[in-house]
């Protein structure tokens, strides 16, 4: 099973995977399996310095979607498709959705177009299940203190990430499930539990 955890900046995402790793290993047994993006491999990484420096400048939605689906491919390929077929139930910190948002949705650069592109870097890639975190920007900035290039951009754009998550999650309702960002983390993690849960007693993969 592959389990990704998105939305906006400040949100909570990283919080709920850690909850979700505990439960998974402790609760239902699983062995677990951490993925970050843009990173977990060494190009990853590389190319995450570069995406998220401030020093890097403003670099073109155009740059920023090949940079993103060549640290995802390499991430696919090296990572993700191993720890699947050793069972391991892996669990994202971003993936697709992040660039169809930020580079096709705010970015400009078209839903679908992003789409493709994505269907090309992932292959056979697929999460069971896509937890979108929802949040208003303006409450979600107030999570954090130091911003990266990514999180230092206006407010309008990030009114747009947060509508782009919420129109993926309408077209694609079989694989997403929206949550409430402001609700307390242990209630929305039970929420997540709720939805692992199924999936593990329908022997979903």
């Amino acid at each position: 099973m592959f389990y990704v955890f998105e939305g906006g900046d400040g949100v909570g995402k990283s919080t709920q995977l850690g909850l979700l790793k505990r439960y998974l290993e402790v609760e239902a047994g699983r062995r677990v399996y951490i993925v970050r993006e843009p990173g977990g491999t060494d190009l990853g990484e590389r190319l995450r310095e570069i995406l998220l420096a401030p020093e890097s400048g403003d670099l073109s939605p155009q740059v920023e979607v090949f940079l993103f689906m060549a640290a995802r491919a390499h991430l696919c390929e090296k990572e993700i498709r191993p720890a699947l077929r050793r069972g391991r139930v892996v669990l994202a910190d971003r993936f697709l959705w992040s660039s169809v948002v930020y580079q096709g949705v705010a970015g400009g650069l078209g839903l679908d177009e992003v789409l493709r592109l994505g269907a090309i870097a992932t292959s056979d890639v697929r999460p069971t299940r896509i937890f979108v975190l929802d949040l208003d920007p303006d409450l979600a900035f107030g999570r954090f203190r130091d911003r990266d290039r990514m999180e230092s951009r206006p407010a309008e754009f990030h009114r747009r990430v947060r509508d782009g998550y919420l129109a993926l999650a309408r077209r694609f309702p079989a694989e997403s499930l929206v949550l409430d960002g402001s609700l307390p983390a242990e209630e929305l993690h039970e929420l997540v539990v709720q939805s692992v849960r199924r999936d593990l007693e329908g022997g979903a993969t």
